[in-house]
């Protein structure tokens, strides 16, 4: 075999940033079932004993530096599952190191000026990026996509909906987690605490349908947030316009028996109907249901979920057979995202000093 033929077939090497529960109970048992094409191959947390845990779990190198994995030749790929804070700064970084692609978890960036950094920098370079919005590479809804039609023309009301148990059950039903950080104490009654956790919901859990939305709302510039709410313990109850559009966000993080993630998208003639496996269940793709007057056609499930599809498609960038998504739709996914976590902040923290409900515009 040639050189190119085995650089053709040989795995591609992944380098992981930040070795926290989501890459410890998501990406490495996504990556195990997609050894024959890509490998993890180094590891790094700033906690020395994380990474070293989490890195002999694949037989991967650890280190506490984001330099040193950025310059190992073995990585290909850097996957950015660091905190929020981080990631613009660690997408750059990357970027710049010449790596054939880049998978970092949402938000890629905390504010309009970041994303116009990492889009730039993404142009320079020729490093394609990926955001991991994983519902956007679920084969359920890419073949929704595939056969609605006309649908997105006619959507008049889309909703989001999300019932879970608080992450570390799925993450301890996943894998042993090590170095678990307990989450902070939030005073509900606060009006800060309100905005925090409402800026949070959107941008850690309703971001990963908000792509999914903005499908069915090409006009995202006029968001008016009409209501918005905290649930307790975790969650929100967002209610908003975007053009012409009616949008529903709720979600409920609690103790629930019976998890569930569903998206609807309802027009006049037709309706689309999408039930995903929660983030942490590695239990094939979701079922998505198109329903019109006269037929219901059921799309799904497949053999895979939205995760193994995002780095399926990452493996192909790396070696040519696929393209990247478009930076400009990244970029306008993201400002979507802060537009309704700013203005549902603000309208929910004044709904608990005033009386009648307040519409806010982002």
């Amino acid at each position: 075999m040639s050189s190119q033929e085995h650089e053709a077939t040989a795995p591609v090497g992944v380098g992981i940033l930040g070795a926290g529960p989501v890459t410890q109970a998501i990406h490495l048992p996504s990556l195990a079932r997609l050894r024959d094409i890509l490998e993890v191959r180094h590891v790094m947390d700033v906690d020395p004993a994380v990474a070293e845990s989490v890195a002999a779990r694949v037989g991967a190198r650890f280190g506490t530096s984001m330099e040193e994995l950025l310059a190992d030749p073995a990585v290909e790929i850097v996957a950015i599952c660091s905190p929020h804070q981080f990631h613009a700064a660690q997408v750059i970084a990357a970027c710049r190191a010449g790596k054939k692609a880049v998978l970092c978890e949402k938000p890629f960036a905390m504010n309009g000026e970041e994303a116009a950094a990492i889009s730039a920098v993404s142009a320079e370079t020729g490093v394609p990026i990926i955001v991991g919005a994983m519902h956007t590479f679920d084969p359920g809804w890419l073949a929704a996509e595939a056969a609605w039609g006309t649908l997105p023309a006619q959507v008049h009301t889309v909703r989001s909906s999300i019932v879970l148990p608080p992450n570390p059950r799925f993450e301890d039903f996943a894998t042993e987690i090590v170095g678990r950080t307990p989450p902070p104490a939030r005073d509900t009654t606060d009006g800060e605490a309100v905005r925090a956790m409402l800026t949070g919901g959107v941008m850690g859990l309703a971001i990963h349908d908000l792509p999914l939305v903005r499908r069915f709302t090409p006009d995202f510039a006029d968001v008016a947030v009409l209501h918005a709410e905290t649930v307790e313990p975790f969650g929100y109850v967002i209610s908003l316009r975007a053009g012409a559009t009616t949008i529903e966000l709720r979600a409920a993080m609690n103790g629930t028996w019976e998890p569930s993630w569903t998206f609807e998208a309802i027009g006049d003639d037709a309706a689309l109907s999408i039930d995903f496996t929660p983030s942490y269940v590695h239990a094939g793709s979701a079922t998505a249901r198109i329903r019109t007057q006269h037929s219901t056609t059921v799309l799904g499930p497949y053999g895979h979920n939205g995760y193994e599809g995002e780095w399926r498609r990452l493996a192909g960038i790396a070696r040519g057979t696929e393209t990247a998504p478009d930076a400009e739709t990244l970029i306008h996914d993201l400002e979507f995202a802060l537009a309704i976590a700013a203005a549902a902040a603000s309208a929910g923290s004044a709904a608990r000093g005033a009386k009648a409900p307040q519409e806010t515009r982002a």
